[in-house]
Parts: structure tokens; sequence; C-alpha cells
């Protein structure tokens, strides 16, 4: 497929999606030209490799070897840590954003924000955290990098180091969801309890607009609820 065509990612997509359609979260995880073939043995995780492996034959697919990793415990998915203990954030990717300096400009703020942000699942309230470094990317908002955003970037960058395992969703287990909300953000935390202690699973947060910012806080509390849901 050439590259640079606006619709190639979504048709290339849908074309691997076609190919693996029947082994699709029974036994591979598709996204682009990257996949994840698993399995809860050794034995088992052989045979659907063999499986995936024939249809890559019968596709005329052509896997790139030195990018393959075999029967492995663990690896990085899409910039996260995947293993039997769950999800977690890439140290790596980590690393590089604990070492970030203080920003200077607006194009530091975004870029801060788009590195912190890719890993925002992990993060509850990241959204109320963020807001005073948001506050700086509005329209006709002077840059001042006040005591307020240092200790907003500071934050945020502490909360990615001990950040928590997310656990994927156990579609026998039921689900718990806890909202929370302030003057101009609202949370939500999706998880599951196992063993009578809660895992996490996903947090989402949202800043409130002007129009929300003006509501009561019973009609905010019911908005979390919403979002959440």
């Amino acid at each position: 497929m050439s590259f640079g065509l606006c619709d190639a990612p979504g048709t290339f997509q849908r074309c691997m999606m076609s190919i693996f359609s029947d082994m699709i979260e029974n036994c591979i995880e598709v996204f682009m030209d990257d996949f994840t073939v698993y399995g809860d043995s050794f034995d088992r995780c052989l045979a659907n490799l063999s499986k995936v492996l024939h249809r890559c034959i019968e596709s005329n697919l052509v896997l790139n070897y030195e990018k393959c990793h075999f029967m492995v415990t663990h690896g990085i998915v899409l910039g996260h840590m995947i293993s039997s203990r769950g999800i977690e954030v890439d140290k790596s990717k980590v690393d590089l954003i604990l070492n970030l300096l203080y920003p200077s400009n607006i194009r530091d703020i975004r870029s801060f924000l788009g590195h912190v942000g890719f890993y925002r699942r992990f993060i509850k309230d990241f959204s109320k955290l963020a807001q005073p470094l948001c506050h700086l990317l509005q329209k006709n908002t002077d840059f001042v990098f006040g005591k307020n955003c240092k200790e907003a970037f500071d934050k945020l960058k502490e909360l990615l180091t001990p950040a928590p395992i997310i656990q994927p969703p156990d579609w026998k287990l039921p689900f718990e969801i806890m909202t929370d909300t302030s003057d101009y953000a609202i949370g939500a935390v999706l998880g599951k309890r196992m063993d009578k202690r809660s895992h996490v699973i996903y947090y989402a947060s949202k800043t409130l607009d002007a129009a929300q910012r003006n509501y009561s806080i019973t009609e905010n509390e019911f908005l979390a609820i919403v979002f959440a849901l």
C-alpha cells in the first residue's frame, strides 16, 4: 500500500482485521502492522502462533524477522509494557518525560502535555492536575509559568514514576465506577474487584467548559456519572 494516502491507515487496518477475523480476541490482537499472538500456556501459545503463521502464508503476508519476538512473557506493545501482571507504562518513555525541564514557551507546554497525556489513563484526575498548564494554551493568555504551573508539572511527572498497573477487563466480573468532581474538572475510575481488592482498569477525566462550571455541585456530580457511563 502506498504511503501518504489519507485513507491508507483505515484501509490497511480493515484488511488486517479481515485476514484474522476469526482469530481476533481469541488468540491475536491486531493494530495496523503490529499484532500480538497470545495463549494461557506455552503449548497453547505455540499452537496459536502456528495458526497465525499459516494464515500469513495463505495471505502472502511477509513478516520482518528482526522485529519479531517469539514466546516472551512480557513486551512493549504500542508504547505500553504488557505482561501477565497487566498493563504498565514504558519505563524508557517515562524516563524521557522525567528528564524534561520546565517549559519556557507554549510549544514546550504542548510537547509536555502530549508526552504525559499519552499515559493519562494511568493518572487519576489528569485533567484536574493539568488544568494550570492547559490554561496557558488558551487564547489571549500571557505565558506566566508560575508556582501553580510548576506544581502541576512536577506532580504529573511524580505520578508517572509509581504509575499503577492497569488491569485488562474481565467480562466475567462486575465492574465498579467511581466518580469525582471539582470546580473545573470531572473524573472517573473504572475498576474491578478481585480477592476483596479493587483493581484499576482505566482512569478518565475532562475539564469543564464555561457553562458547566456554573452548574451546582449536585449537577456536576451527575455530569461526572454521565461522563463515566
